[in-house]
């Protein structure tokens, strides 16, 4: 008999997903993670981001309260402090999650691990440390690392990982090379919190894939709070310039005193040593280990998830699903169908999305060119308005909303929204969508006065522009 009925290698959020719901149902389980247990959204991702996220708010709401009556002071940011208060949070989740693991019944072995062989064709002889093991499946979990360019100086650069990890000096000026969700947001932290930010990227507008009004409108906000967007610019290398930094770009040369780098992540490094070639696991050029819907690789007691998976191929499809709650519906599912025979399937279709810029983005479903190039005809919905708390402030800024729907149907296909709280409201449509709700059914949804949220179901002409 192995050891474990599912070992898992990797302590992420998909990975300790399935362990916990693996053990719940019974199976013997253990779990190798040489870091802290957690991953990259609990330890250096999105927990300690939006942390910072909010800490980022108060500059606005301290101009703002002038405007509501309310006499402040000059504030004064003590940086450091806010970074120290991040990591503290994050040592307390890391031991929350050690402590779900342990009453799970899981075995935590805190090293790296990898498959060594596969006795009879059945059992695996797995390594954690200097420990051996034996298992009769495996599941790959570990996720993927930033992912630096071959550019002179990368070395001077910083990465995600070092920006929610590390205590430091809040930069006076700062570039952020990358305009996908991490490089986006990260620049609107810096921003707000007072560092002179500038967004370099090599396309026209960030976060490409995204819908394209989306991407336009959060463009001139993001502008229009003083982040300076340099587009289509490419950066040739990164040198020392006495005592700070200077990017050479195709646009010329930036002094900063810090240089984030946010254009992209690998599981390359984190899916090259864990042996799967020698056990006939396939991996894309990408990385990434194919895996059908059921989560298997091309070994059928290989198993993956997350973003270290094709994510049953959906990935190669071009749609962005490296998300934490992706990874954990994945590993549930995995743990259901293995454990408790249960053909829990994963619905990617209104997987609903966030971007926790300076304002807010978010999105569920398709957007308005997926739809076409899938061959819907659309009627388009759209709107955009000052948010009422800026009636008082005299603020400039605006929030976007887009509903995409199919004629045929009348199925509401994409639900859009760039604006504060985006991220909350479209949890909710997420809901709508995944019941394939049709435009009619919002227009006979009473609207919540006064909300933002209400422009969704308030929307009645068609968008012509």
């Amino acid at each position: 008999m192995p050891d474990f009925d599912l070992f898992v290698i990797g302590g992420g959020s998909g990975g300790v997903a399935c362990a916990r719901r693996a053990a719940s149902h019974g199976a013997k389980v253990g779990l190798a993670e040489h870091s802290k247990v957690g991953g990259t959204c609990v330890i250096r991702g999105c927990v300690p981001k939006k942390l910072m996220h909010y800490g980022a708010h108060f500059q606005e709401w301290f101009r703002a309260a002038a405007c509501y009556g309310w006499q402040i002071g000059e504030p004064k940011l003590a940086f450091e402090h806010l970074c120290e208060a991040r990591n503290k949070e994050i040592a307390r989740l890391n031991g929350i999650y050690l402590q779900m693991l342990e009453r799970a019944g899981v075995r935590l072995l805190p090293a790296h691990a990898r498959i060594l062989e596969q006795r009879d064709g059945e059992a695996f002889v797995v390594q954690a440390g200097e420990e051996e093991v034996t298992a009769a499946r495996v599941l790959a979990a570990v996720g993927a690392r930033p992912s630096l360019p071959d550019v002179p100086g990368i070395e001077l650069a910083w990465t995600s990982d070092e920006v929610l990890e590390n205590v430091y000096p809040l930069p006076e000026r700062l570039a952020v090379v990358g305009a996908g969700y991490i490089g986006l947001e990260l620049a609107s932290i810096f921003n707000a919190l007072g560092s002179t930010t500038t967004l370099v990227l090599r396309g026209d507008m960030p976060l490409r894939g995204f819908e394209h009004d989306l991407r336009q409108h959060l463009t001139v906000e993001v502008e229009g709070h003083g982040m300076a967007v340099w587009n289509e610019t490419r950066v040739e290398r990164i040198e020392r310039a006495g005592d700070c930094l200077r990017l050479v770009t195709s646009r010329g040369p930036l002094a900063v005193d810090a240089v984030i780098y946010a254009t992209g992540r690998s599981p390359v490094p984190q899916t090259a040593g864990l042996g799967l070639e020698a056990h006939g696991v396939e991996r894309h050029a990408t990385g990434t280990i194919a895996v059908d819907r059921s989560y298997r690789s091309s070994n059928p007691l290989i198993h993956a998830v997350g973003d270290c998976s094709d994510h049953a191929g959906t990935a190669l499809e071009g749609v962005p699903f490296d998300l934490t709650p992706v990874a954990i519906a994945e590993g549930r599912a995995l743990a259901e169908r293995l454990f408790n025979d249960n053909p829990l399937e994963v619905n990617y279709a209104t997987i609903p999305t966030a971007v926790f810029a300076l304002p807010q983005a978010a999105s569920v479903g398709m957007s308005e060119a997926k739809a076409r190039a899938a061959g819907h005809e659309v009627t388009i919905y759209r709107t955009s308005f000052r948010p009422m708390f800026h009636t008082l402030t005299g603020g400039t800024t605006r929030t976007m909303m887009k509903l995409v729907v199919d004629k045929a149907s009348d199925r509401v296909l994409g639900c859009h929204m760039v604006g504060e709280d985006a991220a909350e409201m479209i949890q909710g449509f997420a809901v709508a969508l995944t019941a394939g709700a049709t435009k009619k059914v919002f227009d006979a949804t009473v609207a919540l006065h006064p909300t933002a949220a209400e422009e969704f179901v308030t929307m009645y002409q068609p968008h012509t522009g």
